[in-house]
């Protein structure tokens, strides 16, 4: 198994204590999402363009710098993969209004932005911020 796909797998493992997950920017890829929803995990995906999505996965065209709270209010995590740092803060605030975690990547060196928990994978760093400071 490759190293990505080994990164690729330890996000998924510390999403499937989520039932109802959102992925920010699904972008191209959907690898995480179609693995979540082939183990079980209800999977929204939002994306200011409007994107192709595997089989189960709800989409739904939006920006988490003017978001529809409604699409993020039932989740129990928001995630997000390649995350700019310009958008840790909007999504961190989508993340408190809807009471949920907010778990991401970053591109390459990109540090957050906003306070987090680091969580070892791969090959790099999973980022945890809760919802509630503290």
């Amino acid at each position: 198994m490759s190293d990505s796909r080994r990164n690729l797998k330890a996000i998924v493992d510390y999403l499937l204590e989520y039932d109802h997950v959102v992925e920010v920017g699904i972008g191209r890829r959907t690898d995480v999402a179609a693995q979540l929803v082939q183990a079980g995990v209800a999977v929204t995906a939002t994306d200011v363009y409007l994107r192709d999505v595997p089989d189960g996965v709800r989409f739904v065209r939006d920006d988490v710098v003017d978001p529809d709270l409604e699409v993020y209010a039932d989740a129990d995590a928001i995630y997000a993969r390649h995350l700019p740092p310009e958008l840790h803060r909007p999504t961190l605030e989508v993340a408190r209004k809807a009471d949920t975690d907010f778990l991401f990547t970053t591109l390459g060196g990109d540090q957050p932005a906003i306070p987090v928990e680091r969580r070892t994978i791969r090959e790099g760093t999973l980022y945890v911020a809760r919802s509630q400071p503290g």
